[in-house]
């Protein structure tokens, strides 16, 4: 790889000095001559239909040594006016030439040759940095961070009454800022050389600090580490990028020399609503990768506690990564890294926008977060019908016995830590938790609940009270992709209408048909968004409100459940919005399982300790994959056992977080994504190196096992593997009721009771007249047919 040569030219003058001015010719009016060099214009750093901040990165395509004899003939016109490039510069031997002037909206880009006249054009079509592109009216009210992030004041950009103040340096108000920008700037940091090393920054007067480390790139370099961190705003999120450089750079200078030509971007997770600019954390400047020459870029708006919204999300990533290609020049190839919603950003973003990844390593990951909600939804379903409306059933303060019901791991290692208020106020409880307590315990809430959210820094909004009507739902949150009823209120995509809740358990003799036909009448449903009221305690309030008011004691969040209206007759189930479901499938916002590019998934083995990343997330992943694309070849699992020695102490056991296999898998994959490059014909399958496979590791990083049949058992019938047989996977609410490991199924199909009777649904069970007239009470439409495909999906 050979670094970028750059040019900076500060007027259309000192093009005399790389010879591009040549003599001008008559605009756009000129026909192309027959011997005219065959030269064509292509766009670098984005779509040519999704260009944003009035600048674009380009390059000529054709014969080089034709490019180099005629370079000084060459003209650019944008919308029939010359321009001068900004810059030119040689990278990878491709000429990379960045234009500057564009109006916002449609341009013509032209490529003229001073003697032959018009060579090639292209229509660009130029956003604001601002956005949107392509994701929608863009969500208000909007709470910025920048102050409290970076200690930035936001620019004043509205003369309404609406927005976030903005203030001079004497904190007088000057205004209100509605997108959230501020300027570009830049710092510059080195890497301390203590035991514990930290960011520090750099002496503004030139000097070089005792204390700073030294680092050592890929190419076998040992240089100083100090970094250039570029901060602002794109698509009104908050943006770093980071490289390294050399003591004495200048600010707006952008050094490529300590470049490996590797891009990193780094994703994170978190679950939120949105109306926030978000945060920035310190993953944006990564050590383990910038110490070995790698430039890494980050946005807020690719965190998804700032927001779930996967087009907006995956808006921002292709704004992003534009931008530093106009910086710094296209790289060799982009990886991305990140956990939980980190690693969901890396499987939607490889199907909706192929050219932004190269590879990924998704850590802790589940495929998407939407297909979640399913069986998130049914979490405190199920725990309050074992709780309080079946609360007279010992079978229920068995811990283990609720995992039946849940699919989630469960242990008595960890006591509820409601357990006491349960007791006293006549709810049934366990000794210990399934998974649905100590991890999924108010997602139901934070993705249903209008009333039940918040933005930091919310009440500095301006006018008082205007984030009142804010409706804090994953529902709203993504209105432009689901669209609005009848009245108005978003669509909702959550579906439990003919699922058999506890249909395996029942199967295996775990539980009663008595019990089962209970459990599915009296399970209910949550009700719509606009008939929901606020949370209670723990999500509201104290346990003083509860001593007072022992209603206000409400961890399921029953308040808003559909439920029995006598507590005999069957509780109404929720039905989705097949306008919605169809909407999440085709807006990409499910991954449907294509994979273009190769990834190793990358998870701790968490289930001990019932952490939300359930490791058969990896596998639904790779089931879909083999659905949509008939192989799984381009996903390698990994995982790296991280369970506690001791549990037999709740205050002392803790996952052993003590080995990170991204490292290692970033450089198995360097070395899968060269092998691609030197082979194309070989494809990502074809390529793999050794390393590439299916494993799993000791706490310390210690391979365990590797192979293709090391996950045998969990997607097919074999004998359990070397991994499986080491780490055990758990299930779902739903696969228990009969639905796949894939876990994208919506809106089931439906199938009449009288056919489940006859085609084995109920196994050996062969239930009564009057047990046949209760399930057709219970399911009067149907009850679900796996069989079939989601209602909901696209062509279904």
């Amino acid at each position: 790889m050979k670094p970028a040569k750059f040019y900076w030219l500060p007027g259309a003058a000192s093009l005399l000095a790389i010879a591009l001015t040549g003599c001008l010719s008559s605009g756009g009016s000129s026909s192309r001559s027959d011997n005219a060099p065959d030269l064509q214009l292509n766009v670098l750093s984005s779509a040519a239909d999704q260009v944003s901040g009035g600048s674009v990165l380009v390059t000529l395509e054709g014969d080089a040594a034709q490019i180099d004899e005629e370079l000084d003939q060459l003209e650019f016109w944008i919308n029939d006016q010359e321009v001068q490039p900004a810059r030119l510069s040689r990278r990878n031997d491709r000429l990379e030439i960045l234009l500057e002037g564009l109006a916002q909206g449609e341009n013509q880009l032209e490529l003229h040759h001073a003697k032959h006249g018009p060579l090639h054009d292209l229509t660009l079509t130029n956003h604001p940095i601002t956005g949107p592109i392509f994701s929608g009216p863009q969500q208000y009210p909007f709470v910025c961070t920048s102050v409290s992030e970076l200690g930035r004041q936001p620019l004043v950009d509205t003369e309404g009454d609406a927005g976030f103040p903005v203030y001079d340096d004497n904190g007088t108000q000057i205004g209100l800022s509605k997108d959230c920008s501020i300027e570009p700037y830049v710092v510059f940091l080195y890497r301390t050389n203590a035991t514990n090393p930290t960011y520090r920054p750099l002496p503004a007067d030139g000097s070089r600090p005792a204390d700073m480390a030294t680092t050592t790139l890929t190419d076998g370099r040992v240089v100083d580490f100090i970094v250039r961190q570029e901060r602002g705003t794109i698509n009104r999120f908050l943006y770093s990028f980071a490289t390294l450089a050399t003591l004495g750079d200048a600010a707006d200078a952008a050094a490529t020399d300590k470049w490996n030509g590797r891009l990193l971007f780094h994703f994170e997770g978190g679950v939120a609503i949105g109306h926030t600019q978000g945060r920035v954390s310190g993953r944006a400047l990564a050590p383990e990768v910038l110490g070995k020459g790698y430039a890494v870029i980050y946005s807020s708006g690719t965190r998804t506690n700032a927001h779930y919204n996967l087009q907006v999300g995956g808006e921002t990533a292709l704004m992003v990564k534009e931008h530093f290609i106009k910086r710094f020049g296209t790289p060799d190839y982009t990886v991305a890294i990140g956990g939980s919603g980190g690693g969901i950003q890396q499987y939607v973003y490889s199907q909706n926008h192929p050219d932004l990844l190269d590879a990924g390593v998704p850590q802790y990951s589940y495929p998407d977060m939407v297909t979640q909600t399913i069986h998130i939804g049914d979490c405190e379903l199920l725990e309050y019908y074992m709780d309080a409306t079946d609360r007279n059933n010992p079978f229920w303060r068995t811990t283990a016995n609720r995992s039946l019901l849940v699919g989630l791991n469960s242990t008595d290692a960890y006591p509820d830590p409601f357990a006491g208020a349960k007791s006293m106020l006549g709810y049934s409880t366990a000794p210990g938790m399934t998974e649905c307590i100590p991890a999924w315990r108010g997602l139901t809430p934070l993705v249903m609940n209008p009333h039940y959210g918040q933005a930091t820094n919310q009440g500095q909004m301006q006018p008082p009270g205007v984030m009142n009507d804010v409706q804090w739902t994953h529902y709203d949150d993504l209105r432009n992709i689901y669209g609005v009823d009848d009245n108005g209120n978003p669509r909702t995509l959550f579906d439990n209408v003919g699922v058999q809740y506890g249909l395996k358990a029942l199967n295996g003799g775990d539980i009663t048909p008595a019990e089962f036909l209970k459990l599915n009448s009296q399970i209910g449903g949550w009700k719509h968004p606009n008939e929901m009221v606020q949370e209670g305690f723990p999500f509201i309030g104290t346990e003083a409100d509860v001593l007072e008011d022992p209603s206000r004691f409400d961890p399921w969040s029953s308040r808003n459940m559909r439920l029995s209206p006598d507590g005999n007759s069957p509780a109404p189930r929720t039905e989705g919005d097949l306008q919605a479901i169809n909407a999440a499938y085709e807006s990409g916002m499910v991954f449907d399982g294509q994979l273009n590019m190769p990834v190793i998934d990358w998870r701790h083995y968490l289930e001990e300790v019932l952490d939300m990343h359930n490791s058969h997330q990896s596998f639904s992943a790779r089931q879909r994959i083999r659905n949509r694309m008939g192989n799984s070849d381009s996903q390698v699992i990994w995982f790296t056992d991280a369970r506690p020695t001791d549990l037999s102490d709740p205050d002392e056991p803790q996952p052993r977080e003590d080995f990170d296999q991204t490292w290692m898998a970033l450089d198995v994959l360097h070395e899968w994504l060269m092998n691609i490059r030197a082979n194309p014909e070989d494809g990502i399958a074809g390529n793999k190196p050794a390393a590439a496979v299916d494993s799993c590791f000791e706490t310390n990083g210690d391979l365990k096992a590797a192979g293709q049949d090391v996950w045998d058992g969990i997607l097919d019938n074999s004998p359990a593997g070397a991994c499986t047989n080491q780490f055990p996977t758990y299930t779902t609410s739903r696969m228990i009721a009969g639905g796949p490991i894939e876990g994208s199924i919506f809106k089931c199909a439906l199938k009449p009771v009288s056919t489940a009777l006859t085609d084995g649904t109920y196994g050996s069970w062969n239930p009564t007249t009057e047990q046949v007239a209760e399930l057709n009470a219970i399911f009067p439409q149907g009850v679900c047919d796996y069989a079939q495909p989601d209602q909901g999906r696209p062509g279904s």
